[in-house]
């Protein structure tokens, strides 16, 4: 720093910084534990959103590349855990068999929207106040 700049800036309070091109953000996922481990998280809702659409585990598995095992690993995993079950099953044969997502599926599917939209707005305003009081 020269000395014409020293005496200019003598006393005064520093400039105010401002923000470099720089953003933050907050991630994170957010599940809902059972007695067995996972109940409900982001892939078992998306299953049964699926499930609800093609009224077919098999289809719903399809869907999300998830081998029919797993699926139905995922869909008993759940009404085992849940106080009614969230999806009912038939069998195939002739007529063919099919999936039902059921009213309590349907409540779990809203209520854990729900929660991860609330999360996801927890996420934004953490990375807000991580930025910092740096002006923008």
């Amino acid at each position: 720093m020269t000395n014409a700049v020293r005496k200019k800036t003598a006393g005064k309070n520093p400039p105010e910084r401002t923000a470099p091109n720089i953003s933050y953000t907050v991630e994170g996922h957010i599940w809902i534990e059972g007695k067995e481990g996972t109940f409900l998280g982001v892939g078992r809702i998306t299953l049964l959103e699926r499930i609800k659409e093609f009224g077919s585990i098999t289809r719903a598995a399809k869907s999300i590349n998830m081998s029919y095992r797993k699926a139905w690993e995922l869909v008993e995993s759940m009404n085992r855990q849940a106080y009614s079950p969230l999806v009912t099953a038939s069998a195939g044969g002739r007529n063919g068999g099919g999936a039902t997502v059921t009213e309590a599926g349907q409540q779990a599917i809203a209520a854990f929207r729900r929660l991860d939209e609330g999360f996801r707005r927890f996420r934004e305003d953490m990375a807000q106040k991580i930025a910092g009081p740096v002006k923008r």
